[in-house]
């Protein structure tokens, strides 16, 4: 009769769900008031309803998730093998003939389960989170222009800069508006009084009728020369588009994987384009060098012009050669893509990768099983995220360095050290 483990894996399993739960909260709980701290300026402030606050940070939560899940997979296997090794149940199993690799299958195996839940909490659930979340900001800017207008500052929009008096709901005190023309003239706009009113034609819009008008108006092109009008009243109105929080276009962070694959494949045709388009002016700038070569030749030896002056312009063709081929084509945005489409698949991948590091680690632990895994856990969880932001930040400074490696390298490394831990640990 084949021996089986069923009571044993269900055992380290039922350990390894009771510290994950217990992590997972944790990490919860510290990402969870990280979010309500960046939420508390531009929105707990103001006088915006509870309920739609709720929503607000409901729809912040997927980001959260999706982030406690390896973390706490990573504290909560430590803690979970830690607890059986320091009360000496690793040892026991041992004595009963039971192997590690047993006791290995069980936290693997939630470990993957872990790993495709912080997966599709990423890639589905943020994405949704994200635009909901837009929405239901775009309600409130009307409903509470105080979330974007704010008394007494200086905001800056995409085309304009906007200073504003005391704010009191939808009215406005002595506002001040810069911005530029469509024909590229520059303007200052200044009125006593403004209301903020919802246009019924367009919502993408956000209107302003401005009493007391004055208008300043400069041409860059014409020095010295300015307009003055004025008038009663204008309306003005702001691209909704153009408001910096909460109703900016998704970036590829908050886009699913398969919608930020695909622009990275149009932005990969456009680089591979302008780099075709780079080598053809090469090409056509070494050709009318040797043209000019040839000329060159033919009007020293016809006593037209002298060597040096020839020389001269030759080498002033050949430095403007030698620029563009030492010009570098880079696509900024396309680098930023790819690092955020390696991201969305090494952090939850991380859920294994934490669990075969944290099974060594915790075989090693004698004394305080729980205790140590949670503080080797944070430790760890912090040296890996440390290690994420030193990645993506070389990979955006750097297009030298792959976005393979700069988001892969941490899991590597983690799983390195687990398997360097293990090695020790079956010598003992």
């Amino acid at each position: 009769m084949a021996r089986t483990y069923t009571r044993i894996s269900g055992y380290i399993a039922r350990e390894f769900l009771f510290s994950f739960v217990v992590a997972f909260l944790f990490f919860f709980f510290i990402f969870f008031i990280n979010q309500i701290l960046l939420l508390a300026e531009q929105i707990l402030t103001r006088r915006v309803p509870p309920l739609d606050v709720a929503r607000l940070i409901f729809y912040s939560l997927p980001s959260i998730v999706a982030l406690s899940f390896p973390f706490g997979s990573l504290v909560g296997a430590l803690m979970a093998v830690g607890r059986c090794s320091a009360d000496n149940e690793i040892i026991a199993f041992q004595a009963s003939g039971v192997p590690h690799r047993r006791l290995f299958v069980p936290l693997l195996a939630l470990g993957v389960v872990f790993s495709v839940t912080s997966f599709v909490m990423n890639d589905y659930f943020l994405p949704l989170g994200t635009l909901n979340f837009g929405r239901l900001y775009r309600e409130l800017v009307f409903s509470n222009p105080e979330l974007e207008l704010e008394p007494f500052t200086v905001r800056g929009f995409q085309n304009s800069v906007i200073v504003t008096g005391a704010v009191d709901g939808r009215r406005i005190d002595d506002l001040v508006i810069l911005d530029r023309t469509e024909t590229g003239e520059q303007r200052v706009i200044t009125a006593s009084q403004a209301a903020l009113t919802e246009p019924g034609g367009d919502a993408g819009l956000l209107s302003m009728i401005l009493d007391g008008v004055v208008t300043h108006t400069t041409d860059p092109l014409r020095t010295g020369e300015y307009t003055y009008s004025s008038a009663d009243r204008m309306e003005y109105n702001i691209l909704l588009s153009d408001l910096a929080f909460g109703l900016r276009a998704p970036g590829p962070r908050e886009m699913a994987s398969y919608d930020v694959w695909q622009v990275i494949l149009e932005r990969r045709q456009t680089l591979e384009a302008r780099l075709t388009g780079q080598q053809r002016l090469i090409a056509a700038l070494r050709t009318e060098l040797a043209a000019d070569y040839a000329a060159a030749v033919d009007s020293v030896a016809a006593g037209q012009s002298t060597v040096a002056r020839v020389t001269a312009d030759l080498n002033t063709r050949l430095r403007q050669i030698e620029t563009e081929s030492a010009r570098r084509v880079v696509d900024r945005t396309l680098d930023n893509y790819e690092l955020e489409f390696h991201k969305k698949f090494a952090i939850p991948f991380a859920c294994m990768v934490f669990v075969l590091f944290a099974f060594p680690i915790g075989l090693l632990t004698r004394r305080a099983g729980r205790a140590v895994g949670f503080g080797v856990g944070l430790l760890v969880s912090t040296l890996y995220w440390s290690m994420l932001i030193a990645g993506q930040t070389m990979g955006i400074n750097n297009p030298a360095v792959s976005p393979v490696v700069a988001m892969w390298a941490p899991n590597v490394v983690i799983l390195v050290f687990g398997s360097i831990a293990y090695a020790f640990r079956m010598r003992r």
